[in-house]
């Protein structure tokens, strides 16, 4: 979906230090038809979805519309974006079963304890990334990882919906167990499950191809219940949410021990990473000059806590929902305030209607949720792009299904980190030549004629220089002065694009010059940057180069240290 800005040309951005409504700031009356109009539009959207992803995590449907009503609240409070929607998602939803999963069975007091506990401790870890500053972790996950992850998660949203699509008995364990639970079952298969999952898959994917603010969800939801309840369907097989009340769950806090948050502790990390990541991946896909990214972090966070000691779980940005706001042309979190509104009519009055919703229409809904995660395109574009890349969201891919989510992230992390440092430590480097016709100097390997000099070796690396391939870089200039013809008299350092230096760096190269200087080979270091000049001059390099500074030009470090190179001018 293509990005969306939301500009708001008459609000003031709210002051940074106000902290309630900040985003309610400057508010018009003229803005309130287009807040209300997308907030019937998020309202159609969300009831289905938060219902879907609440039986993902294992709990009730009424659970997943708290958490949405939570979350939207407490974002509209404390958020600065304008019309992000934060709520249950999909995305997080099987981060939380599987670490409620380690602790007790599905449905049982533990196991909802568990749920909401998680809730609170990366509640609390969003509150003190955002407060600290620290969105910028978010980072040390590479996009080929993330991608590798969510296929992984839709894999296990997907396969986690077969029991369900298929009217089979569900089954615990692995992925991969689970799937060849569902082969083995393949002959007891029911139609009529199957036919209406995939009736709500196919009206969201034809909704979402005709306009996204088409509520394909609620239509698919709503005409698979309409069966339901006139074809007595319920009584045929197909099963049904049943009984649902509007109160919200009683977490039993004499369970939250110490030893259960220990147990749920990584879970509780994975969750709040994943959070960060996608709250910053919704700012760039909707734009907004009022967004601050930690401060809507910290607001997530501090709606998570909430929704977790009202028993329900954590809440997550999300890129959809925010991107329909965006499109219905919402203005402010007035349209998230009114949806939390009316699914709170919803959850309290309906629930005689809702217990009809068949399992394989939230199926359905948790299927296209895992096809707008299974990012194949992103894949190939990685693919074609780098190799070792793709092998990493491959590997990530292969870790979620042996390890589970929460390892998978450890290893997607170690991974990207793990290329990173190997490549940092084999730089890529180049020897730079004089362009023909010109005293500029460039680098010989981008197709354009340049001359060499006799003696003379011009050097660039495209790297910072630190104790982790300070030796690489040392090895290299050694090999391309031993092994020159003629001998190398003259050695110009091009700085350009060497960002800084480390002491352990500094020493290696200190060592290398004093070695060259009796060599009688002359050193030069050209385009430092300022910092780079000073951390030289620090670590007492620039007592054992030429002129014992600087030169801002290769041409000009050159020309100093031409005297002991052969003549190459032609004669006369």
């Amino acid at each position: 979906m293509a990005r969306a800005a939301v500009t708001h040309p008459d609000a003031r951005v709210a002051p940074s230090g106000r902290w309630v409504v900040s985003s309610l700031a400057g508010y018009r009356r003229s803005w309130l038809a287009s807040d209300l109009v997308a907030a019937l539009t998020l309202t159609a959207i969300a009831v289905p979805e938060q219902m879907a992803t609440a039986h993902l995590v294992g709990v009730s449907a009424a659970t997943g519309l708290w958490v949405f009503v939570v979350g939207s609240v407490v974002f509209a409070l404390i958020g600065r974006h304008h019309v992000m929607s934060v709520g249950a998602d999909s995305t997080i939803a099987p981060i939380i079963a599987a670490g409620a999963a380690g602790v007790a069975a599905a449905g049982g007091p533990a196991y909802l304890s568990a749920v909401s506990l998680i809730g609170v401790l990366s509640g609390v870890l969003l509150v003190a990334v955002g407060a600290a500053r620290l969105g910028w972790v978010a980072q040390f996950l590479s996009r080929p990882a993330m991608t590798g992850v969510l296929i992984g998660i839709a894999l296990e949203i997907a396969v986690h919906q077969l029991p369900a699509l298929l009217g089979i008995p569900a089954t615990n364990g692995s992925l991969s167990h689970r799937v060849l639970s569902a082969a083995r079952q393949l002959g007891a298969v029911q139609a009529w499950p199957l036919a209406l999952g995939l009736g709500v898959l196919a009206v969201m994917v034809v909704a979402e191809r005709l306009d996204a603010r088409i509520p394909g969800a609620l239509i698919g939801v709503g005409a698979a219940t309409v069966a339901v309840i006139v074809g007595h369907l319920d009584v045929r097989g197909v099963r049904v949410l049943g009984v649902i009340t509007g109160g919200l769950p009683h977490p039993d806090l004499a369970l939250w021990t110490p030893m259960t948050a220990a147990r749920v502790a990584l879970t509780a990390v994975t969750v709040a990473f994943v959070c960060v990541m996608q709250t910053a991946t919704t700012e760039r896909a909707v734009e907004d000059a009022a967004a601050d990214l930690e401060r809507d972090v910290l607001a997530i966070g501090a709606a998570s806590v909430v929704a977790g000691a009202l028993g329900t779980f954590g809440v997550d940005s999300s890129p959809p929902r925010t991107q329909v706001l965006a499109s219905s042309r919402a203005r402010t979190q007035v349209s998230g305030l009114v949806a939390a509104g009316l699914v709170l009519v919803v959850v309290l009055l309906a629930g005689g209607t809702l217990r009809r919703v068949p399992e394989a229409a939230l199926a359905g809904v948790l299927l296209f949720v895992a096809g707008r995660l299974f990012r194949v395109r992103d894949l190939v574009a990685v693919l074609r792009f780098d190799r070792v890349e793709f092998t990493i969201a491959t590997l990530t891919v292969v870790a979620v299904i042996v390890l589970g989510i929460e390892p998978a992230m450890i290893v997607a992390m170690a991974l990207s980190l793990a290329v990173r440092v190997h490549r940092e430590t084999r730089p890529h480097d180049t020897l730079m030549g004089q362009e023909v016709g010109t005293d500029h100097w460039i680098p010989t390997n981008i197709a354009r004629p340049t001359r060499q000099l006799p003696g003379l070796v011009v050097y660039l690396v495209y790297a910072p220089l630190w104790y982790a391939n300070a030796a690489h870089v040392v090895r290299r200039l050694r090999h391309l002065i031993e092994g020159a013809d003629p001998p190398v008299r003259a050695l110009v350092l091009d700085a350009d694009a060497v960002s800084d230096i480390d002491y352990t760096a500094a020493a290696a190269l200190r060592e290398l010059l004093d070695d060259l200087r009796d060599a009688g080979v002359r050193v030069a270091v050209a385009r430092a940057s300022r910092p780079l000049h000073l951390e030289l001059k620090h670590g007492g390099l620039l007592k054992v180069i030429e002129g014992g500074e600087v030169y801002l030009s290769v041409e000009e470090a050159v020309n100093a240290l031409r005297r002991d190179l052969p003549d190459d001018r032609p004669p006369g």
